[in-house]
């Protein structure tokens, strides 16, 4: 086990001018504590930083007395130990075991350090696969956990993953560890404890490679699942995917695929959701994603909603977009930035140019978006103008246009961010006034590159 270890933290990447920054995942179980151990064993020859953190759910009576315990092992051994207080809010449909979970994760992910060592091992591993078949999974589920995930703040590492939780108690045992032992453990109404107590042991009397052999099959089905995403990955660069400048993807590009190779097509979208950072729909939902986003008529409006987001076309592409807002009025005090359900609005101050001061400085200010009918005058030589036709010319897309912020001075439309001012309230000359620009704030980013 200590060999897994030193073998794991020989991959780190050098810090330059510094030692890498690990910090365990620290439960105060038998597993967080032998890696616990075996880290401070290993730390000063391996030339590393090592902390601890414990993450405080509060869902058992015993959760102050796991705290006390990890705080008083790090203490013993030297190293520093934080510990971090989460509430976990579950919801509509999902577990407490991952709404735990999800809370963990985040709580990890706030720390400022290079790594987070986990102490998940090949029999979590095999019942992490065990669990995505039942569900039905593709081979990103089938993968189960990485050995390292770099995605997403500080890199999360497994050390112990080639390692069975037998070794781990042979460990523990001639080391003489002390560890808690959390009580929903036994209780076999969660899955993984269904697959732990009941099925694991009759699959390692009847196959003795269990759980190294299903470890290798998910390692099988990593390689199965980057190659998956390196396809992906070309389809999307010829669907003119960049995810710098341009995160969406060409309809047309998309649908030739859904024609001539339709599981192509799927892959592609898939990975288009899974880049966004969403949660992957399931198969009947995506393949009815896939017909709506490719069958629509050029025209139409297509809204596939999914994960807190939507699936839209504009202008022949595809994009990822929060859904947009409901209504909304908020009245202006003067400073320089407006809170908006969906993002901020800038005031600026300017000599010439922009909102003239003296026009609204005696009425009310309030923002709203469209109710529709709304129309502005923004030049002597043009006529009023159809807010909808302003908006759509200045290629914004049609689920941003329902909630665009518009500056109303008393009953009258006084300026539209990004559109331009009415003419009765533009300054003139070097007239104070305000320049007015609208920052939107995204679930997914991909619209920005939409204008």
């Amino acid at each position: 086990m200590a060999g897994a270890v030193r073998a794991a933290l020989a991959t780190l990447p050098a810090r330059e001018g510094r030692a890498p920054r690990v910090a365990v995942a620290l439960s105060g179980g038998r597993d967080s504590m032998a890696l616990l151990d075996a880290l401070a064993e290993c730390a000063g020859a391996a030339g590393i930083e090592l902390s601890a953190i414990h993450v405080h759910h509060g869902l058992s009576p015993h959760a102050d007395a796991w705290a006390q315990f990890c705080a008083d092992e790090c203490a013993r051994r030297g190293v520093a130990f934080v510990a971090e207080r989460v509430r976990v809010a579950r919801r509509g449909g999902e577990s407490l075991e991952a709404a735990a979970r999800d809370a963990r994760y985040a709580a990890l992910a706030e720390h400022d350090v290079d790594c987070i060592a986990l102490a998940h091992h090949a029999d979590d591993q095999a019942e992490t696969l065990l669990l995505q078949l039942m569900r039905g999974a593709g081979p990103h589920g089938l993968a189960a956990m990485a050995r390292e995930r770099h995605d997403r703040g500080p890199m999360h590492m497994r050390p112990l993953l080639a390692v069975s939780r037998a070794e781990i108690e042979a460990y523990v045992a001639a080391r003489g560890l002390a560890f808690v032992d959390d009580e929903s453990n036994a209780d076999t109404r969660f899955k993984r404890n269904f697959l732990r107590h009941e099925i694991g042991p009759r699959l390692a009397r009847a196959f003795p490679g269990y759980p190294a052999t299903l470890a290798r099959a998910a390692r099988h089905q990593a390689d199965a699942a980057a190659l998956l995403d390196a396809m992906a990955a070309q389809d999307a660069v010829s669907a003119g995917y960049a995810s710098e400048t341009n995160a969406t993807l060409d309809r047309a590009t998309l649908s030739a695929l859904a024609r001539s190779a339709p599981a192509r097509a799927r892959n592609l979208l898939r990975w288009f959701i899974r880049q966004h950072g969403l949660s992957l729909p399931s198969s009947a939902r995506l393949g009815a994603m896939l017909a709506q986003l490719t069958g629509a008529p050029p025209d139409a409006r297509v809204r596939c909603r999914h994960a807190g987001a939507e699936l839209g076309i504009h202008r022949g592409r595809i994009a990822l977009h929060a859904p947009p807002p409901g209504p909304y009025a908020v009245r202006w005090n003067g400073a320089s930035v407006l809170a908006l359900p969906h993002g901020m609005l800038h005031f600026a101050t300017s000599d010439g140019g922009g909102l003239a001061r003296a026009a609204v400085a005696d009425q009310p200010i309030v923002v709203r978006p469209r109710r529709g009918g709304e129309q502005l005058r923004i030049a002597a030589n043009r006529p009023r103008q159809s807010l909808k036709r302003l908006l759509h010319d200045a290629g914004v897309p049609e689920w941003d246009r329902v909630a665009w912020p518009l500056v109303w001075c008393g009953d009258a439309l006084a300026a539209v961010p990004g559109i331009g001012i009415a003419l009765e309230f533009q300054s003139s000359g070097s007239a104070p006034g305000y320049t007015l620009r609208w920052q939107p704030t995204h679930a997914v980013d991909a619209t920005q590159s939409l204008r």
